[in-house]
């Protein structure tokens, strides 16, 4: 009889194979976490299988040479539902491209810990609430497109030290209060603020309907 250190022993390697194989990715898990909470009549994530070693494989993902997340594109994908704080997982992120979709609910700051952003692009879509501050710590980041959502609230001053953007839009939601002039804001043309009619700025005129302040 073989004694119970060995069986035990056996059993460790054994249970890996017997068991269907789960990812330990936290990229892939935080990419699975997402796919549940996404709708998808057509079968666009069909291809995002938690039971491989990471999602360098799946469509509409690309990695760079160490299987590392850098790219997400899901725009125009014909998907709804809301996002979540596991995206913030994605340290290695580059772009997240989840433009003209029906994906609603609020941004979540947690995006704001993605060091390594370079373009956001949420617009066409129905996101609510304010626009996270957390947005501040994207020092990377140089396109932020957040037009035609349902976006409240005004547009938070931290954004002004994001030295590196070059391209930013929130018109066509609901935003009130001032236009920042610091920063890189002193370069962005009035159409990026565009039918807000709460937004003020010294150059909307014609643009902005009424002027209220929040």
């Amino acid at each position: 009889m073989a004694p119970l250190s060995v069986i035990s022993l056996s059993l460790c390697f054994l249970l890996p194979l017997l068991s269907p194989a789960i990812s330990t990715n936290s990229e892939g898990n935080a990419l699975h976490a997402l796919r549940r909470r996404l709708s998808d009549p057509t079968n666009v994530l069909q291809s995002w299988d938690p039971t491989l070693v990471n999602p360098c494989t799946w469509f509409h993902v690309t990695c760079d040479s160490n299987n590392h997340v850098i790219r997400l594109d899901l725009g125009n994908s014909n998907i709804s539902g809301t996002l979540g704080p596991e995206l913030a997982q994605l340290q290695h992120l580059q772009y997240l491209e989840l433009y003209k979709n029906d994906i609603s609910g609020e941004i979540p700051k947690e995006l704001g810990n993605l060091k390594n952003l370079v373009g956001l692009d949420l617009y066409g879509n129905r996101f609510q609430g304010e626009i996270p501050k957390s947005f501040s710590g994207l020092k990377s980041l140089r396109f932020l497109r957040l037009n035609n959502n349902n976006l409240t609230g005004s547009i938070p001053r931290e954004l002004t030290a994001l030295s590196n953007l070059k391209v930013f839009d929130v018109s066509n939601n609901d935003l009130c209060g001032t236009i920042p002039v610091d920063g890189p804001f002193g370069m962005f043309s009035m159409p990026s603020y565009a039918n807000n009619m709460r937004l003020n700025g010294p150059e909307l005129k014609g643009l902005v309907p009424y002027n209220f302040g929040c």
